[in-house]
């Protein structure tokens, strides 16, 4: 295995030559009023904004995060519990040596491979690769090794039965609701092999993945000889849901459906895993965003799927709270380190917020599953500012190093890092993060696009060629953009088998004066941005309200031209006055992303003093590059960047003074790069911050 990951950057890099097969597997029906047109469907151009990220995503994180797999004992795991199996009577079983809390980290250490092995299976879609996929092929010898007689598998405890990890109790199922972890586990391994399926039609994985959930739907449950527990930490919900749409068989969607309907009903009751009260009570979001995200779209999957009108209402209310009171302007969610959790409505500091990487990526789940549930443009407005914001400010720009906490202001001196570091770290002692990163960034082109009738929703602009079922007939459509750096798309009908076919293009909240569809925050500027959305020449107009904030180009044909223009001013943003650590200060935007000062750009000034006037002017600077001093060898990127004329407080021996200065912005998913110092969201614009 050394030798395939050490050559791995290489052989994927040739292979970025080869042209990508468009895949159209059917869409499978998931439940869903709308349906997400797959990524094995849509093939981003290699040059485009989202295109860089998945070639940084293929030539370095997923070849990272196996080499991890490897050195950080992994594949190890697996290996001694398929020697265990083997060996029951081994001597080494009733000795210390082979306890297992000495042996593995955490209890979802087995997860690595299974989420580095989706994101794998995501990249081998677009660009196929044999050797990756041998490798994979050889990874799942040694997980399928590991597998109990059964269908268990679940290292923690199969290494060593007599001597097990110490979060996973004396017998299975025992710690679930609390730190095995072992439905967790089970959830990511259904998620991996379904994506690894959908992107090579090997049942390799997905068979052991189906003996492992069929031994959950034996043995979890509330009948009789069952053990009647939910998960401690969510997501077998979602991927049983999946599993189910896969493969038609009820079981699975029946178990996801019982891990949701008894939560809340067992003796394990805390706010941190959301098992404090049932669901269909629960109002607010609570406890660890990452668990909470997770779970808040396993029910949406499953009300889907059962057309359970109460789960609806309680996803609603939901998602009504934290994007009305808990969500940060990055779209990160998770306001307190303790517990990796939401803190109380309106509580976002900014300095000390922890907002997890993998928290916003269960945003991103969410908001498309609102959005399959009642096709309405705000999901995809939250999901956007989550996507270009919260979730890739987790990876540095050449995929090598994460972020676990997201803060929105840093002192470069304050640990807000896991494993107590300031800067982007190559790899975690709890790599959920990274790995996470690893499978969730190549799956991003199946985001960009949704499906409803004969309508195509046009989602998220990127670079891209794609093949759409429309009543089972394909529209291939070729999109070219700069977005998001500017505002012009073009979407050219390459293709249309499909009669009366209809692009509708989601018209941003950003261009129609809205942050958020909330008053949590709002422009504080004058500007009025404008759109233009024209067919062949022709401009066309709709009423945005009665087509939920979509624009229908109707009737398309092959060889039409839609284009589309947003104008992109630069925008001020204030919070509802409740969020009492935003009060006095303004944040920078511009289109979807949202812009940060950053003392290596600012004449290593201490950008959290920096003052913005109450009307201030900017300019946009073109190709600013930015060295990516904090990985040896890895080029200088470039972005737009953002000047204005600010003012400096400075401490002096007459006391503060005020120092006129041009003030640099970056995107905020572009700071620290250059090593640990301070950046600022929220810039002082009023006195009255010093009266708090």
């Amino acid at each position: 295995m050394k030798s395939f990951i050490l050559t791995t950057a290489f052989i994927v890099a040739a292979s970025a030559t080869v042209s990508a097969k468009t895949n159209t597997t059917k869409v499978l029906a998931n439940g869903y009023p709308y349906t997400q047109v797959p990524f094995t469907s849509v093939n981003l151009a290699h040059n485009s904004f989202w295109g860089a990220r998945l070639q940084a995503a293929r030539e370095v994180t997923v070849p990272l995060a196996f080499s991890k797999c490897e050195s950080e004992h992994r594949y190890k795991n697996f290996d001694m519990a398929a020697y265990t199996l083997k060996h029951p009577e081994h001597p080494g079983l009733k000795t210390p040596e082979w306890d297992v809390a000495k042996i593995m980290g955490f209890s979802f250490d087995d997860t690595d491979v299974y989420k580095t092995i989706e994101g794998a299976s995501y990249i081998l879609q677009t660009y196929p690769d044999k050797k990756l996929k041998a490798y994979i092929d050889s990874v799942l010898n040694i997980v399928a090794a590991a597998q109990e007689p059964d269908g268990y598998l679940y290292t923690a405890r199969t290494i060593n039965p007599e001597h097990p990890h110490g979060w996973s109790g004396k017998k299975r199922w025992e710690k679930e609701e609390d730190l095995s972890h072992e439905l967790y586990n089970l959830g990511h391994m259904v998620d991996a092999a379904c994506a690894h399926y959908q992107a090579t039609g090997s049942h390799k994985f997905l068979d052991i993945a189906r003996r492992y959930a069929d031994c959950v739907c034996r043995e979890v449950g509330s009948g009789s000889g069952q053990t009647t527990v939910v998960p401690g930490h969510q997501i077998a919900e979602m991927a049983l849901a999946r599993l189910y749409t896969l493969t038609g068989e009820k079981r699975y969607l029946d178990e996801a459906k019982y891990l949701l309907d008894f939560r809340g009903k067992t003796n394990f009751r805390k706010e941190y895993s959301q098992s404090h009260k049932p669901i269909l009570e629960q109002d607010e979001a609570v406890g660890h965003a990452v668990r909470a995200g997770y779970m808040y779209a396993g029910i949406a999957d499953v009300a889907a799927l059962t057309q359970d009108s109460a789960y609806i209402k309680t996803v609603d209310r939901i998602w009504q709270n934290i994007y009305g009171k808990k969500v940060y302007l990055t779209g990160g969610v998770g306001a307190l380190h303790w517990g990796e959790a939401f803190g109380k409505n309106y509580e976002l500091p900014n300095m000390t917020a922890y907002n997890e990487t993998c928290a916003a990526i269960s945003m991103v789940y969410l908001n498309e599953r609102m959005f399959l549930l009642h096709g309405e443009s705000k999901y995809i407005d939250c999901l956007e500012r989550t996507l270009y914001n919260g979730v890739i400010s987790g990876m540095s720009m050449d995929g090598g190093r994460f972020f676990y906490p997201n803060p929105l202001s840093s002192d470069g001196k304050y640990a807000f890092n896991a494993d107590n570091t300031k800067t982007r770290q190559p790899w975690f002692g709890c790599a959920c993060c990274p790995s996470n990163l690893c499978r969730f960034i190549p799956s991003v082109p199946g985001y960009l696009y949704g499906v409803k009738d004969n309508n195509i929703y046009v989602n998220l602009f990127a670079a891209n060629t794609s093949t759409i079922q429309v009543g089972g007939k394909d529209v291939v459509l070729e999109e070219s953009t700069q977005y998001p750096w500017d505002g012009d798309i073009q979407i050219r009908v390459v293709k249309s088998a499909a009669k009366n076919a209809n692009l509708l293009v989601r018209i941003p909240g950003w261009v129609q004066n809205q942050v958020l569809p909330s008053d949590l925050y709002k422009y504080s500027d004058t500007a009025k941005p404008a759109y233009i959305v024209s067919v062949n020449g022709k401009k066309i107009e709709a009423d945005l309200a009665a087509n939920k904030g979509y624009l229908p180009v109707k009737n398309i044909k092959k060889g039409d031209v839609v284009r589309i223009h947003f104008d992109m001013p630069v925008r001020t943003v204030v919070a509802n006055n409740n969020v009492k650590d935003d009060e006095g200060r303004v944040a920078v935007e511009r289109g979807p992303i949202v812009y940060c000062a950053e003392a290596a750009d600012n004449q290593n000034e201490p950008v959290l003093r920096a003052v913005i006037g109450k009307q201030p002017t900017f300019d946009v600077v073109d190709n600013y590059k930015i060295d990516n001093t904090e990985t040896k060898g890895a080029p200088a990127f470039a972005v737009k960047a953002i000047t204005t004329q600010a003012q400096m407080l400075e401490d002096g021996a007459n006391g503060v003074s005020v120092k006129n200065q041009k003030l640099t912005l970056i995107p905020y998913y572009a700071w620290n790069h250059r090593g640990a110092d301070q950046m600022n969201v929220w810039f002082v614009q009023s006195l009255k911050m010093l009266d708090k």
